[in-house]
């Protein structure tokens, strides 16, 4: 069977979209979404994700599969991918350009609950990402009691001890504030905070580096994806991190190697507020 795909990224977090509206199940394996992620023998991505139908009340439901053929609860950058290609594919089919795109949202269902993007008009998505879990059953670590928040927490890797805080959004994050980003060896740290014993479903894993209390720099090893340019969970996750361990304002820039997001921790609703751009790169058929 053909399908078409549309290649996209967000600050370099790049992605295969597929539309999969006339089926609830996604139309690729994940064995085949390792293929389709090869940067070498494949399309080359972090993830493949799948526009489904809307369930309860969403417009849209989302899944993704990692370059490993894992499949993690949410992606920050893929929906924001996501609500683009959405927005692309209706524009198609009433074969215009919708003039007032600012105004474009979605409900979209995901494993990580129901998630609103919104489209600004000038190649940005602003995603509300819904309030951070932060009592470590809900991470899940074992790192604290399960009703206790984890901040700040020493944690035994490669033979050093970090000082961690634990944040879900959603999906599993463990942020560690170091003095210099560039310094990390991510590759070889990375897979051992990723298969940590007291990660149970694994994590993600952020690298922050303070250069103002509105200013962070950030890379990450992604949970299935390994080294990535950006991570819009973990640039949220980071921030909620940095306000508990008393590092930063609630609202900053975070450089990630691929470019910049503004998240916002709103101090009103509790909810976190990710801005950054979300951009068409080619289409193709497999």
């Amino acid at each position: 069977m053909e399908i078409e795909f549309t290649k996209y990224h967000g600050l370099g977090n790049d992605f295969i979209l597929i539309d999969n509206r006339s089926s609830s199940e996604p139309l690729v394996m994940p064995e085949q979404a390792v293929q389709l992620c090869d940067r070498h023998f494949g399309i080359g991505a972090d993830g493949v994700i799948f526009a489904l139908p809307g369930n309860n009340g969403s417009d849209y439901t989302m899944r993704i599969f990692n370059s490993d053929g894992s499949e993690p609860e949410m992606c920050g950058n893929g929906i924001r991918c996501l609500a683009q290609f959405l927005s692309d594919l209706e524009a198609a089919e009433i074969s215009s350009e919708i003039d007032d795109i600012g105004s474009q949202s979605y409900r979209i269902h995901t494993l990580a609950g129901v998630i609103t993007p919104r489209l600004e008009g000038n190649g940005k998505v602003t995603v509300d990402m819904g309030q951070p879990q932060l009592r470590a059953a809900e991470i899940p670590t074992t790192l604290a009691e399960a009703d206790q928040k984890v901040v700040n927490q020493p944690l035994e890797v490669a033979g050093q001890s970090w000082a961690v805080t634990c944040v879900s959004m959603g999906n599993p994050h463990c942020v560690t504030f170091v003095e210099d980003v560039a310094a990390i060896p991510l590759e070889i740290l990375g897979p051992q905070f990723e298969n940590h014993p007291v990660f149970p479903q694994r994590t993600n894993t952020e690298f922050i580096q303070v250069v103002r209390p509105d200013y962070l720099k950030m890379r990450v090893w992604e949970r299935g994806a390994g080294v990535t340019l950006a991570c819009g969970t973990g640039a949220c996750a980071a921030l909620v991190a940095g306000v508990l361990a008393g590092n930063c304002d609630r609202r900053a820039t975070v450089e990630l190697p691929g470019g910049c997001l503004e998240i916002e921790w709103s101090q009103t609703d509790q909810r976190v507020y990710m801005k950054g751009p979300a951009e068409r790169v080619f289409k193709g058929k497999i």
